[in-house]
C-alpha cells in the first residue's frame, strides 16, 4: 500500500533534555524521522524543549517549536498548527507518555488528530503493568511471578504472600529504571515501593519476583500493517539480570543462544508485538532465560522507538527510525528500500558477519557520596560502541572508546597493569557490579582464578568468560616472548584480538615504532570493512566503515579532496549532545561547499554517527593510533578538531606532530589558552585583568600561594572539561580537604588559584573570526553569581543587567583575544563582572556547549559559518559580518541527575553535573524564565506555601524576596533564624522545626504531605549542611520547585508575576527567525 494521502501535516513530540534514561538516542531517532517523512512531501510540526540537538535546528522540520513539553503548551500548538496525525512512538518516553495524556484528556479528539504508528491502546497494553502481565499470559508466554501495587498496603500485602527476597520493583510510565531497583529486606522494600510510587506519573509500580543470575536479551523488532514481522537486531546483555540493560554491556548479535532458543524468542517477539498491538514501526522487548533450565521470560516492551533502537541502527545499518515513520504512513516493509545496500528491500531481516560491542560510560566521581553500584535503575550518563570481526576485537575496541584512560583488556594505562588487587578486593570487586568489574574479571584471571570461580561471582555467561579468558592468555604470550621473540603468528592474533600497537608496545616493554615496524616487516595491515546489513551478500553503496585485520580491505577510493570531522565521544558530563552537533553541521557545511566530509566517531546515540550524515563514516575509538590509520588511509587533506570537545583536542598536537593538517586555529594557540604562564603574557599585552591567580605543581605548593592571593580562592585544573575537580574554598581547612581531588582530576598537570570574585556577574561570549573579521554571535549573562559552572547555570540573551559601556567593553576584548590567539573558527570567552570592572576568567580557542543554543536564538548557523572559515573562506563572502541582539530572549535552564545519585550533595557548583538544558523563548524575561522552568520540571507555583532558608549573607535579600511571596499570596514557613529575620522585618511568617530539632511536623514532612509548593534554600558554606542535602532530596523525589541561589529567586519571582498576569503564547522557531533575517537585512548583513 502507498502513503497515505489524506493526511497532510504531522506532529511529532520530542524527548526533552537529555536525561539518564533518555538522551540523545531519541534527538537521532526524531531527525531521521522528520527527514523520512518531508521525503515524502507530509509537513512535519516538531516540539521539543531541547536546543542542544539536531533534531530542533529549523531545517529538520517545516515548523520547529521549542517550548516546554505539557500537555497545555501542546494544546495551543495543536489549535495552531492543526496538524492531522501524531507521531508518538519516537520521542522515547517523555513523547509517548505526552501523547497518552493529550489521547486521554480529549485534546486530540477535540481538533480531530489520529495517532498513527501506536494507538492509545497498543501504549497502554505495552506501559500498564497488570494490562501487559494480562496480554502476556493471554498469549501463553511465562513472565515472573508478580503484581501491580498503588499503595504500600498492597505492596506489602503482596510480599507477605510471595514471602521471598530479593525483589524487583518496577516503576509504570518511567524512563531509565526511574524509581526502580532490587531489594533485598522488608525494609529496602517499603522504602523503594514508596520512591517507585512517587517516581511514577500514575502512582503504579510492579513488584516482581527477582531474576538475579539470569541471562538478558533485548530483540528490536518492526511490524507493518500487513502484519509482516522483521527482527533488526537480537542483543545480549553481557552483565546478568539485575543491571540494567542501559548500564550493562550489550553485544549484537546474541552470543549465546542456540538456534533454536534464538527462534523461540523470535517468534515470541512476533507474538508480542501482534498482541499488544504496536501496527507499525518499531518495538523493543526484553527477555530473560534461566541458565540452568532454559526457561525464557518475557520482561517488558516498549511500544516504540527505544534507546536500544539507536543501538540496532547503528549495528546493522538499518535505520529503525526512519522505517518506522514511513511503516506509520502507509507504506509496508517490503515497498521499502535498504538505504545501505538500495537493492535489498526493507523487509530483508539483516545479517551481520561481525561483532558489536556497547560499553556505557559513567561519572560518579561528580556525585560523591553516590552508591556505584549498578542495579535495576540506570546510571550511565553515555556509551561507546565499537565493530570487530570477532568478540575479542570489538571488547578490546570498546573498551579504549571509553576514553577513561583504559586502552582496552590489559597493556597498560588505567585498569591495564602487570600488578594486581589482593585476592580479597578481587573478589569484592568481582561479586558487587560495578562500572569496575570487567577490569576485575582480568585481575582474577591473572591471580589464578578459574572461569567457574568467576562465573560463581559474577554469573557472567561461561562463553564470555573464555573468550575475555583468550585476550588474558594473549597478554601473557606477548609478556613471555618480549619484543625479539615476537614472531608473526602471535602478532597477527594479537592484533585480530583488538590489541593496539601502544598495547603490544607496553605488554612487550618496547617503543610502539617497533611494533609498527615489526608489522609492517609482516604485512600485517589495519583494513577497514563496511557494514552492509547483508553478511557481503549484496554490495554496500554507504561507506560506512570499521577497521580490523586478517581479511580484504573495501575501501571505495576517491579523488575529492578530504576533511576529516573528529567527534566526541561517548557523552558525558561536561561533554555532551552540544559538541555533536557542531561535528554535523560541519559535515553538512563542508559538503555544500564541495568537499568530502569523513566522521570519525565511537558514540552510537548520535547524529553524527548516522551513515548519511557524512560521505563517510568510521565507527572508531578516537585514540591517536586508530584516528591516525584513517587519516592516512583515506589520504584526508585536513582534519577538525574544535568541535568535538576535549576529546579531539587533547589529540590536537600529537596529531600535528605526525602530519596531520588541523584547518582553523593551530593547536599551538589552543595550547596558549590553557597554558597559563603564555596566557597571563597575552593579557598583559592587551591591557586585560584577571583575578589574581597563581599555579601550583604540588598541593604544598597551592597551600602557600593561597596565603599569598587570599580567601576565597576558586581550584581548578588545567585540560578539563565540563569543571572537573573545581572548587571554591572560603579556608584553608576546606582547601586541604579538597586540594587532593583538584590534582587527581587531571594528573600530572598543574593546579589553578584564582582569587574567586563573589557575587560577581559572569558573562559568556561565543564569537566566530576568519583571522581578519571577528563578530560576536552572542553573549549570555548568568542569572546566578560567579561560582556556578556555565555548563549548569541559567543564562540570558541578550544580557539583562549589563549596562552599554561594559558589554562594548566586553567586545573589544573579545576582538583583541581573537586577533592575539588568531583564532580562525569558534571561540567562547568567560568575563566575571564584579563592582563596575571587567575581568577574563578563561579563553577556550573551539566550540562551546553553547553554540546551538546560540545558533537558534539568532538564527545563524555558527558552526556551519566556522567549518566554511576553517576550511578557508571568509565571514564577508558567507555573509556574515554583524553582531545581531535578539528583539527577544532566550534563557538556557539545566536539568540535573541528582534524583539517580541519593546521597550526593545537591547544589550548584563550579564542576558542573548537569545532563542537558532546556530553552524558554518569549518577548518577556519574566516570561521567557517561567517558561524554562517549566521545560525542566518542576514549574514554577502561582500559589501554596513557600519554604524559605538562606545563609547569614543573603539575609536581607531573603527578606526582599520572602516580602514579594507574601505579597503573591504565598505562605511563607522558615526555620528558627530566618524566621525571627523575617518577623523583624514585618513579614508574616510560620516557624517550622529544623530537622536537627527531631520535633515534627518538619519542612519534609510537609514536603511528603504535599503542603510544600517551593523551596527556596541557599547553602551556608561549600557543602550543604546534612539538613539542607536532606530538604534538598525531599524536594527533588516530591518534583517540588527548588531554588538555591538568590539571583534565582527574584527571576523566579518574576516569572510567577508573569505566569500570573499572562497568558502564555506560543511562537515557531520559524517565526522568530524570520525576525531576526529583517534585523540582519536592516543591518546590511544579508
Amino acid at each position: 500500500m502507498p502513503k497515505r494521502t489524506d493526511l497532510k501535516t504531522i506532529l511529532i513530540i520530542g524527548s526533552g533534555p537529555i536525561v539518564i534514561g533518555q538522551a540523545c538516542e531519541f534527538d537521532y531517532s526524531g531527525t531521521q524521522a522528520c527527514k523520512a517523512l518531508k521525503e515524502e512531501g507530509y509537513k512535519v510540526v516538531l516540539v521539543n524543549s531541547n536546543p542542544a540537538t539536531i533534531m530542533t535546528d529549523p531545517e529538520s522540520a517545516d515548523v520547529t517549536y521549542i517550548e516546554p513539553l505539557t500537555p497545555d503548551v501542546l494544546e495551543k500548538i495543536i489549535a495552531k498548527e492543526r496538524p492531522d496525525a501524531l507521531l508518538p512512538t519516537l520521542g522515547g518516553q517523555t513523547g509517548l507518555n505526552l501523547s497518552l495524556k493529550l489521547s486521554q484528556s480529549g485534546i486530540l479528539k477535540k481538533y480531530g488528530v489520529e495517532l498513527i504508528g501506536a494507538k492509545e491502546e497498543a501504549i497502554e497494553k505495552g506501559e500498564d503493568r497488570e494490562k501487559f502481565r494480562e496480554a502476556m499470559l493471554k498469549i501463553g508466554l511465562d513472565i515472573p511471578q508478580s503484581a501491580v501495587v498503588h499503595d504500600i498496603k498492597e505492596a506489602i500485602e503482596w510480599i507477605e504472600n510471595w514471602g521471598k527476597f530479593p525483589v524487583i520493583i518496577r516503576p509504570s510510565y518511567t524512563l531509565g529504571g526511574t524509581g526502580g531497583g532490587i531489594a533485598y529486606n522488608r525494609e529496602e522494600y517499603e522504602s523503594m515501593v514508596t520512591f517507585g510510587l512517587s517516581a511514577s506519573p500514575v502512582t503504579e509500580v510492579l513488584v516482581e519476583e527477582c531474576l538475579l543470575g539470569w541471562k538478558e536479551f533485548e530483540m528490536e523488532v518492526m511490524r507493518d500493517h500487513k502484519d509482516q514481522c522483521v527482527v533488526i537486531c537480537s542483543i545480549e546483555n553481557f552483565d546478568p539480570m539485575g543491571v540494567h540493560t542501559g548500564d550493562s554491556i550489550t553485544i549484537a548479535p546474541a552470543m549465546t543462544l542456540t538456534d533454536r532458543e534464538y527462534q523461540l524468542m523470535r517468534d515470541a517477539s512476533f507474538a508480542v508485538i501482534r498482541e499488544i498491538g504496536v501496527e507499525t514501526g518499531g518495538s523493543n522487548i526484553q527477555f530473560a532465560v534461566d541458565p540452568k533450565t532454559g526457561r525464557m521470560i518475557v520482561i517488558e516492551m516498549n511500544p516504540r522507538v527505544s534507546r536500544s533502537s539507536a543501538l540496532a541502527s547503528k549495528a546493522t545499518g538499518f535505520p529503525i527510525a526512519k522505517i518506522a515513520a514511513k511503516l506509520a504512513v502507509g507504506y509496508s516493509l517490503d515497498e521499502l528500500r535498504n538505504d545501505i545496500t538500495r537493492e535489498t528491500p526493507a523487509s530483508f531481516e539483516p545479517t551481520i558477519d561481525y561483532v558489536v560491542t556497547k560499553v556505557p560510560r559513567f561519572t560518579f566521581e561528580k556525585f560523591v557520596g553516590s552508591d556505584n553500584t549498578l542495579t535495576s535503575s540506570m546510571k550511565s550518563v553515555g556509551e561507546a560502541m565499537a565493530i570487530g570481526r570477532t568478540f575479542k576485537e570489538s571488547f578490546q575496541k570498546a573498551l579504549r572508546s571509553l576514553e577513561i584512560g583504559c586502552r582496552g583488556f590489559g597493556g597498560g594505562g588505567k585498569f591495564g597493569g602487570s600488578e594486581c588487587p589482593s585476592l580479597e578486593k578481587i573478589r569484592q570487586g568481582l561479586v558487587r557490579p560495578t562500572a569496575e568489574r570487567v577490569f576485575y574479571i582480568r585481575y582474577a584471571m591473572l591471580a589464578g582464578l578459574s572461569d567457574a570461580e568467576i562465573h560463581e561471582y559474577t554469573s557472567i555467561d561461561p562463553w564470555f568468560l573464555r573468550q575475555l579468558r583468550g585476550i588474558v592468555d594473549i597478554e601473557k604470550e606477548l609478556s613471555e616472548k618480549g619484543l625479539l621473540n615476537l614472531d608473526e603468528d602471535l602478532l597477527r592474533r594479537a592484533k585480530e584480538a583488538g590489541f593496539t600497537d601502544l598495547q603490544i608496545a607496553d605488554i612487550c616493554g618496547t617503543k610502539i615504532r617497533n611494533i609498527k615496524q615489526l608489522r609492517k616487516d609482516f604485512g600485517i595491515n589495519t583494513v577497514y570493512r563496511l557494514v552492509d546489513t547483508c553478511a557481503a551478500e549484496f554490495k554496500a553503496v554507504t561507506p560506512y566503515y570499521y577497521s580490523t585485520y586478517g581479511v580484504e580491505g573495501e575501501i571505495m577510493p576517491s579523488a575529492k579532496k578530504k576533511i576529516m570531522i573528529i567527534g566526541g565521544g561517548p557523552n558525558r558530563i561536561g561533554q555532551g549532545i552540544e559538541f555533536d552537533y557542531c561535528c554535523v553541521h560541519a559535515s553538512f557545511a563542508l559538503r555544500e561547499a564541495g568537499y568530502e566530509t569523513l566522521m570519525i566517531n565511537s558514540n552510537p546515540e548520535t547524529v553524527s554517527t548516522d551513515y548519511d550524515t557524512s560521505d563517510r563514516l568510521y565507527f572508531e575509538p578516537l585514540t591517536l593510533e586508530d584516528v591516525l590509520e584513517v587519516y592516512k588511509q583515506e589520504n584526508c587533506w585536513g582534519a577538525i578538531v574544535q568541535f568535538g570537545g576535549q576529546t579531539p583536542l587533547n589529540l590536537a598536537s600529537e596529531l600535528k606532530a605526525n602530519g596531520v593538517n588541523i584547518i582553523g586555529t593551530s593547536p599551538e594557540s589552543i595550547d596558549a589558552a590553557e597554558d597559563r604562564q603564555i596566557f597571563k603574557k597575552i593579557l598583559e599585552k592587551l591591557h586585560l585583568k584577571q583575578p589574581v591567580n597563581a599555579t601550583a605543581t604540588t598541593p604544598e605548593e597551592a597551600y602557600e600561594l593561597a596565603g599569598q592571593i587570599g580567601f576565597p580562592i576558586l581550584l581548578r585544573p588545567s585540560f578539563v572539561l565540563g569543571g572537573r575537580g573545581m572548587f571554591i574554598v572560603y579556608e584553608m581547612d576546606e582547601m586541604k580537604r579538597v586540594i587532593r581531588e583538584a590534582f587527581d582530576a587531571a594528573p600530572g598537570k598543574p593546579v589553578l588559584l584564582d582569587k574567586f570574585l563573589e557575587d560577581a556577574i559572569e558573562l559568556d561570549v561565543d564569537a566566530i573570526s576568519d583571522g581578519e573579521t571577528t563578530v560576536i554571535g552572542g553573549m549570555l549573562e548568568h542569572i546566578e553569581y560567579a561560582g556556578v559552572h556555565s555548563g549548569d547555570a541559567a543564562m540570558v540573551i541578550p544580557p539583562h543587567t549589563l549596562n552599554a559601556q561594559i558589554l562594548e567593553e566586553v567586545r573589544q576584548a573579545t576582538y583583541a583575544l581573537a586577533r592575539e590567539l588568531k583564532v580562525v573558527g569558534l571561540m567562547n570567552v568567560q568575563y566575571a563582572i564584579k563592582s563596575g570592572e571587567l575581568f577574563l576568567i578563561e579563553v577556550n580557542p573551539r566550540a562551546s556547549r553553547t553554540i546551538p543554543f546560540i545558533s537558534k536564538v539568532i538564527g545563524v548557523p555558527l558552526a556551519k559559518l566556522a567549518s566554511r572559515v576553517m576550511a578557508g573562506e571568509k565571514l564577508k563572502d558567507l555573509g556574515f559580518t554583524k553582531e545581531v541582539l535578539p528583539d527577544y530572549i532566550a534563557v538556557k535552564e539545566s536539568v540535573f541527575p541528582f534524583v539517580r545519585f541519593l546521597g550526593s550533595q545537591i547544589m550548584l557548583t563550579p564542576e558542573m553535573r548537569s545532563t542537558g538544558e532546556v530553552m524558554g523563548l518569549d518577548t518577556s524575561l519574566a516570561m521567557a524564565f517561567a517558561k524554562s522552568q517549566m521545560a525542566a520540571q518542576p514549574g514554577l507555583p502561582t500559589s501554596g506555601n513557600v519554604f524559605i532558608s538562606v545563609k547569614d549573607h543573603d539575609k536581607e535579600d531573603g527578606a526582599t524576596i520572602a516580602k514579594s511571596f507574601h505579597e503573591m499570596g504565598f505562605k511563607i514557613f522558615s526555620t528558627a533564624g530566618t524566621a525571627e529575620f523575617l518577623k523583624s522585618k514585618g513579614i508574616p511568617v510560620t516557624k517550622t522545626f529544623k530537622l536537627s530539632e527531631g520535633a515534627r511536623p518538619n519542612v519534609v514532612d510537609m514536603i511528603k504531605n504535599g503542603q510544600m509548593q517551593i523551596i527556596i534554600n541557599t547553602p551556608s558554606g561549600m557543602n550543604p549542611r546534612l539538613d539542607e542535602n536532606k530538604i534538598r532530596q525531599e524536594a527533588l523525589l516530591g518534583r517540588v520547585c527548588m531554588i538555591t541561589t538568590i539571583m534565582g529567586a527574584y527571576a523566579a519571582i518574576a516569572g510567577i508575576k508573569a505566569l500570573k498576569s499572562e497568558p502564555l503564547t506560543v511562537k515557531s522557531l520559524q517565526e522568530y527567525g524570520e525576525i531576526m533575517r529583517e534585523k540582519r537585512k536592516a543591518l546590511g548583513d544579508i
